[in-house]
C-alpha cells in the first residue's frame, strides 16, 4: 500500500515537470528558473533511485522515479539551452548599443 502512495506522489510531481519544460521551452530564456532547485530535485529522485536499488525494491516505483529523472533532465538541458539563448541575446544587445 505504501509503494502506491509512493507512487502517486511521483505521478503528480511528475506530471508538473513536463509543463514547468515546456513553458520554459517556449518562453526562450532561463530568467526565473533556478539552477540550485533543478539540482536538488535531480539529487533528489537519484536519491530515491538509490534507496530503492539498495532495499531491493526493483518494482514500478522505480520506473516512476526513473521517468522522473529523465524528465527533470530534459529541464536541465532546455535551461542550458535557455542560458545559451539570454547570453546570445545579451551580446546582440551589447553590439548594437555599442
Amino acid at each position: 500500500m505504501a509503494s502506491l502512495f509512493e507512487t502517486l506522489m511521483l505521478v503528480c510531481f511528475g506530471l508538473s515537470w513536463p509543463i514547468n519544460g515546456m513553458k520554459a521551452y517556449h518562453a526562450r530564456t532561463a530568467k526565473g528558473t533556478s539552477l540550485p532547485f533543478l539540482l536538488l530535485i535531480i539529487v533528489g529522485y537519484v536519491g530515491g533511485i538509490t534507496a530503492k536499488i539498495l532495499n531491493g525494491q526493483l518494482n514500478y516505483v522505480l520506473v516512476v522515479y526513473l521517468i522522473n529523472l529523465a524528465i527533470v533532465l530534459c529541464n536541465l538541458a532546455i535551461y542550458i539551452r535557455n542560458c545559451a539563448i539570454d547570453r546570445a541575446e545579451e551580446s546582440r544587445t551589447a553590439q548594437n548599443l555599442a
